[in-house]
């Protein structure tokens, strides 16, 4: 895999790129901060969501919220998790021990209900929020988790490795969605080059699961692939995906300034 990809968008690059199609992966109706950024670069964005994030309510809910940010560490896996859980109880009285979340996105949702001290990773991902200092000695303690039925399964297994005692708390769930026949159309008629961009292993496979074998090939071949993280990327080639880079993190403005620089340089191989 490439090195990773630093690189800031730059201003008054409009049009320079005309012709090419950012494809975000992204759940249902989160694609506008992508949509502009790639506008702003001369591209086109086509959404090829894997599911829409719906909240969970009710006394259970609250309950095991409840159980969870009164744990020794709290992680939020998502700026999702964190609107999920907001909806439920007021955060910003609730902070008991170090809050915790996986990139940057998410510290500035909680920072937005008036968390002031939040721990995130300069490596957004789990393995870099396993790396933080805050983490580094967890025999014996309860950790909660503040996230989504089947979300970030890594985090909890490696504290859980280690010794904790991992409260969940699923406040937000995934609905699948299909990809309809419009929106496979959409990809095979849309522009190249195509860049694919990859911050969750899950909405990969959902989405790989539904292309035709003449799409995986098309992708396979000649497809740029900006991925979030190395487990992504090998995720990727696994795939057979031969063209992938690293951005420097999940952000909208990381993910298609790598996109951006797999199109002004030379693609991976």
């Amino acid at each position: 895999m490439q090195a990773m990809a630093d690189h800031t968008i730059p201003t008054g690059a409009a049009g320079s790129d005309a012709g090419w199609t950012f494809i975000s992966l992204r759940p249902q109706g989160q694609h506008a901060a992508l949509r502009r950024a790639v506008a702003g670069l001369g591209g086109q964005l086509l959404a090829l969501s894997p599911w829409r994030l719906q909240r969970l309510h009710g006394t259970p809910v609250l309950r095991q919220l409840q159980r969870a940010l009164n744990c020794d560490r709290v992680v939020f896996t998502s700026p999702a998790a964190v609107a999920a859980a907001a909806s439920l109880l007021p955060l910003a009285d609730a902070q008991r021990s170090p809050w915790l979340t996986v990139g940057e996105g998410t510290a500035r949702a909680l920072q937005a209900q008036g968390v002031a001290e939040v721990h995130a990773p300069q490596r957004m991902d789990s393995e870099g929020l396993l790396a933080l200092p805050v983490l580094a000695e967890v025999q014996g303690l309860r950790i909660g988790l503040v996230t989504a039925p089947g979300g970030r399964g890594l985090i909890a297994a490696r504290l859980q490795a280690a010794g904790a005692t991992i409260e969940r708390a699923d406040v937000y769930q995934r609905r699948l969605l299909r990809l309809s026949p419009r929106a496979r159309t959409r990809l095979t008629h849309s522009a190249a080059p195509w860049v694919l961009a990859v911050s969750s292993g899950d909405a990969l496979d959902h989405v790989w699961q539904q292309l035709s074998p003449a799409l995986r090939q098309r992708l396979q071949a000649h497809a740029r692939v900006v991925v979030a993280s190395d487990r992504l990327g090998e995720q990727a080639h696994g795939l057979g995906l031969q063209h992938v880079v690293r951005s420097a993190g999940p952000t909208a403005e990381q993910l298609v300034a790598a996109a951006h620089a797999t199109l002004t340089g030379p693609a991976a191989t």
